[in-house]
């Protein structure tokens, strides 16, 4: 009797065993699939975010690629004020952000013909004047 109880207890957890794993997959299916939907719903709030700009830039370094500015002043010591005017780099001329290395700096700026790279540090002492209001 005891051998009888034995084999259907063997046989009932091996047609038991596919059924508990199957489940398993699921509740790990289920799983991926929340976390897969969650990180969607996040990196979509961030580029959605990320596109809408709340103010015009306040200085060079906040221009995206192709966007421009109008430069207004330079917020640098005079004689590093010099030198980059002496590069083009004039209150009234139009800036244009081109390339930047992989990191983000130095950063490559397009003014008056020419193309010049311009540390993060440099880059934000270059004020930009401020965009029109509408109304």
């Amino acid at each position: 009797m005891l051998v009888l109880e034995l084999k259907e207890r063997t046989h009932l957890e091996s047609q038991m065993q596919p059924v508990v794993s199957d489940m398993m997959l699921q509740q790990l299916d289920t799983k991926a699939f929340q976390l897969l939907i969650e990180f969607k719903m996040q990196m979509g709030f961030k580029r959605a975010f990320r596109k809408v700009r709340h103010h015009a830039p306040a200085n060079v370094m906040e221009l995206r690629r192709g966007e421009q500015g109008v430069l207004e002043r330079i917020d640098l010591p005079e004689e590093d004020a010099r030198r980059l005017m002496e590069m083009g780099f004039l209150p009234g001329h139009t800036v244009t952000p081109a390339h930047s290395a992989p990191g983000g700096d130095p950063r490559v700026f397009r003014v008056d013909g020419s193309e010049v790279a311009l540390r993060r540090e440099t880059a934000r002492k270059l004020i930009l004047r401020a965009a029109p209001t509408e109304g």
